[in-house]
């Protein structure tokens, strides 16, 4: 047994030595390379080198006899089975990944009811930088959340960005019964032309694209505009397609726009707001009248 432990002393050493070589790199690295995508894909090429490294490492330390092979390999596996389920299930969660293409870098993505900008996916943990939670919109709240990519096998992972980087979205204008509805539709569709036919034009690119990757419909990207009677107006919904990282600007875009060409009208258009009435009081008497 002295000469199993003499080989694990010198496996640790060895270990040690590539980490601490690894740490100098990745210092390196920062130092030299300007381009953040570059160095981020560098520092992970570097730092799966250095567990590969370590693995071969582990081969040639422990197969010179092969009794003392086997029983190591008896002992990891026995380990590994009762305290590292999670590590190992985290560790294929992060082969389907990269083998699967569920997510990148860069994406906008949800997971496990968390949602954010993917900024690093290590062996077992993938990092966000959050949106949401008390921040409206598709805004960063300032949080990064570490999420076990155990995860993608748990729930739904839900891509923002991936084959098709946009989202359908919309928005709902009240109109004022007696308006124009002809002049009020026109108003809508030239601010949308004004600010989502580039949008629509990419989209419909890649929706080809994943036509022929999935068995999907074909579907119609170009805005569109729809007209609903309601109790108190008539509202006007338009729905259309936009940069799943810009949907805040644009709606305010939208929004600005069409109000500018509301007030223009000069009353031919108006808003609707909510009214309410009030019915059926209960008669009420008071008695002016002193107590002597």
């Amino acid at each position: 047994m002295d000469g199993l432990w003499l080989r694990f002393a010198h496996f640790l050493v060895w270990v040690l030595a590539i980490l601490l070589l690894v740490m100098l790199l990745r210092r390196g690295m920062n130092k030299v390379l300007a381009d953040n995508a570059i160095r981020y894909r560098v520092r992970k090429i570097v730092g799966l080198a250095g567990y590969a490294l370590i693995f071969l490492v582990a081969i040639i330390t422990f197969t010179g006899e092969m009794k003392y092979f086997s029983l190591a390999i008896g002992l990891i596996s026995a380990g590994l089975a009762f305290a590292l389920q999670e590590v190992i299930l985290s560790v294929a969660g992060w082969v389907t990944i990269y083998g699967a293409g569920l997510y990148k870098p860069g994406d906008r993505i949800e997971i496990y009811n968390v949602k954010g900008d993917v900024i690093d996916i290590g062996i077992t943990k993938t990092t966000l930088m959050e949106i949401g939670e008390w921040v409206k919109s598709d805004n960063y709240n300032g949080r990064i959340v570490q999420i076990s990519n155990a995860f993608v096998f748990k729930g739904p992972v839900r891509n923002y960005t991936s084959d098709f980087p946009f989202l359908w979205d919309e928005i709902t204008l009240p109109i004022r019964y007696g308006s124009d509805l002809k002049l009020t539709q026109q108003i809508i569709a030239d601010a949308a032309q004004a600010s989502l036919m580039d949008y629509a034009e990419f989209a419909k690119e890649h929706w080809k694209k994943m036509v022929k990757k999935y068995l999907i419909e074909d579907a119609n990207v170009e805005p569109s505009i729809s007209m609903k009677l309601t109790d108190n107006w008539i509202e006007f919904t338009l729905r259309f397609v936009v940069d799943s990282k810009k949907r805040r600007m644009t709606k305010n875009t939208l929004h600005k726009d069409i109000l500018e060409a509301i007030e223009k009208t000069e009353g031919k258009v108006s808003l609707a707001s909510a009214t309410y009435e009030v019915v059926g009081l209960p008669e009420v008497r008071v008695n002016l009248a002193g107590k002597g």
